[in-house]
Parts: structure tokens; sequence; C-alpha cells
């Protein structure tokens, strides 16, 4: 006799926690949250052999809940288990008091009857516990999912983080073309091994918090500002130039370090979310991106002579990024034809690139 026997022979006496529970959906619970009652995968096959010889599906307070197969057909029933090790299961789900055994005088498992059929009484395997704890495992398998849900969304938050260092550093690499880019690239690859590894919340937490870091650095060396500093203009005239410049990180007056870069389009994308709201196709190449906005646009307000000016003047690809990036902005853009045809009068002269649009949005995002 031991303290744990004691224990498991109390589930006897105890009330149940629910007057009736599914077997199914219990032992489906135990299967998400086994780790948390100390059962392998193993110990829940003999279970559900064991589930299989209790033929109603609910498990009932009151009802007859002792299953008595032989070794061999509960055997049979796990797929073939030896014997040998279908006593070791049986006596781990046992130990974790999910079953309780119900001996008979010698031993053997068998039910005694009346006349007429009917059991008096059954000696085996009791699976009055599961009832009984049924609320534990149901609430254990619900914080199991509720964990798992955190931890997917921590690496979805890594993986995009390292997704947008990635095409931040692949953009400024190509934009600026020199070693300052080297120790965050080398940064990157460290923490992109770290993935590879099946991490825990915390390390998780702590591997986001590096890769906002490097993103943070990263947008210090493009010169991206926290907010674009530009307001919109309360008329509609004004030579249609409706955003004033309040100092010299406004992204219009911004000088690009090399005109002709274009923003990757993976970053116009996710700076500018709502084009993909709008657009009348998928949009997965440049190609599409420009006959999206070429949809677009008419909804904004813009004409197709203006559209037209702003391809000649800035090239098909950089027109759809301004436009994408006006369509992102357009509560504050009071007249957006009169701000596009701005913007390409600048492009004329080289004295524009929406490069710094597109910096600038994603700043946004990340202050928020």
């Amino acid at each position: 006799m031991t303290a744990g026997l004691i224990e498991r022979a109390s589930l006897r006496q105890q009330a149940a926690s629910l007057p009736t529970v599914h077997k199914w959906e219990v032992f489906n619970a135990l299967c998400e949250a086994r780790a948390r009652f100390g059962v392998t995968d193993r110990d829940l096959a003999v279970l559900n052999a064991l589930l299989t010889f209790h033929k109603p599906t609910q498990i009932t307070d009151g009802d007859r809940t002792v299953v008595f197969p032989s070794n061999a057909t509960l055997s049979q029933r796990a797929h073939g288990m030896p014997e040998s090790t279908l006593r070791r299961h049986v006596a781990a789900l046992v130990n974790a008091g999910l079953i309780l055994r119900n001996d008979s005088p010698n031993g053997k498992r068998y039910a005694t009857r009346t006349r007429g059929g009917d059991m008096v009484r059954a000696f085996g395997f009791d699976l009055r516990p599961l009832l009984v704890r049924a609320r534990e495992i149901l609430e254990a398998a619900e914080e199991v999912r509720e964990e798992r849900e955190t931890l997917r969304i921590a690496r979805d938050d890594v993986a995009i983080l390292r997704r947008d260092a990635s095409k931040l550093i692949a953009y400024g690499a190509e934009a600026h073309p020199d070693d300052r880019w080297d120790t965050p690239r080398t940064a990157l690859a460290e923490l992109g091994k770290m993935l590879r590894r099946k991490l825990d919340l915390s390390a998780l937490t702590d591997l986001r918090q590096r890769m906002e870091k490097l993103v943070e650095k990263l947008h210090g060396l493009l010169g991206m500002s926290v907010d674009c500093a530009t307001e919109t203009s309360a008329s509609d005239s004004q030579n249609e130039r409706h955003y004033t410049e309040s100092d010299k990180t406004s992204y219009e007056s911004e000088q690009p370090a090399k005109p002709e870069t274009t923003v990757p389009l993976g970053l116009v994308l996710k700076a500018c979310p709502e084009v993909l709201i709008y657009s009348d196709r998928q949009v997965n190449t440049w190609r599409d991106l420009v006959a999206a906005m070429a949809y677009v646009r008419a909804m904004m307000g813009i004409t197709k002579e203006t559209w037209d000016h702003a391809i000649t003047c800035m090239g098909a690809e950089k027109a759809a990024i301004t436009c994408a990036a006006i369509l992102q902005r357009m509560n504050e853009v009071q007249s957006p034809g009169g701000y596009m045809r701005s913007l390409a009068l600048k492009a004329m002269d080289g004295s524009y690139s929406p490069a710094p649009m597109v910096m600038s949005l994603l700043r946004r995002q990340a202050a928020v």
C-alpha cells in the first residue's frame, strides 16, 4: 500500500465533476493535454482500446463504467500490442489516475449476471475517473490550445519581422551599396538560425524583441522618420499642391540616393495593404500592381489623363507605387488627382522617388 494507491482509490468515492460526458470528447481533450497528465500517445492508444469496450457513447455517473476485456482481446483492439507492453501502458493509465483496477477475487476480469442476463457486478478496468476528472481534462485541453495559439502567433510575429528585416536590408544595400549593411545582415542570419529549433514562448518572446531592435536599427540606417511630418492643405487650389513641407523629413522633399532604385514589391504591399482590398485582381508582380492601380485610381478621383501623365513622368511602376501610397493615406489627401500631378512634376526634374513614401508608411505601422 502506498500514498499513490490510496489517492487513486479515493477516485471511487469522489463526486463526478460532470453528470455525463461524451467519452470521445474527453478522450480527444486528453490527447491534447496528455503532457499535463503524464501519459504518452502509446498510453492513450490503450485507453482508446478500453473505451471501445464501453458501448454507450456517454459515460454517465451511476451507469456501468467497468470494462473487462481479456488481455488477448485488448491486445487485438490495440493493434496487436504485445501483452507485456500492454500491461505497462495500463499501469501508466492507472498511475495517472485515468482508470482504476476493479480486481476480482481471483484476479480475472469478468462480470456476474442474473439468470435473465442482467449484469450484477463487473471486475476489470473502471472508466469512472474520466468522468470524475472530465472538467479538469477539458479545461487543461483548452489551456493547451490557447498556449499553442499564443506560441503560433509569437512565431508568426518573428517570421514577419525576419522577412521585413531581410527586405529592408536588400533595399538598403541596393540604394546605398556600402558596408553598413554587413552587421545587420550577419545579425539577421544568426537570429534566423534560432528559428530552426522548437522554441518555447519565453525564447520566442526574447527573439521577437531582438528582431524588433534589428528592424528599428534598419529604420535608422534608412532614415525612416516616425511620421512624415506633412499636413494637408485646407484648400483644393494653391497650384494643386495639397501637402506642405514642415521640415526636411517630409517624404516629398527627401531626395533619393539613387532615383532609379525601385522599392521591392513586397514592401510596397506591406506598406499599402489597402491596395489588396480595392484591387480587382491578385497582386503578385509589378504588372499586376500597375493594372490594379489603373483600376483603383478611378475610385480615388484620379483621371485617366493624370494617370497617363504620371506614367510618362515617373514610369509605370513608380506611378503605381505613388498611387498606392496615396490610396493608403486617402483620409489625409483632399485632392488625390492634384497631389498626383504635383508629384509627377517633381519626377520630371528627378527630384521625386516613391521610396521615402513607402518607408514612411512602414515606419507608421511599426510605431502603432
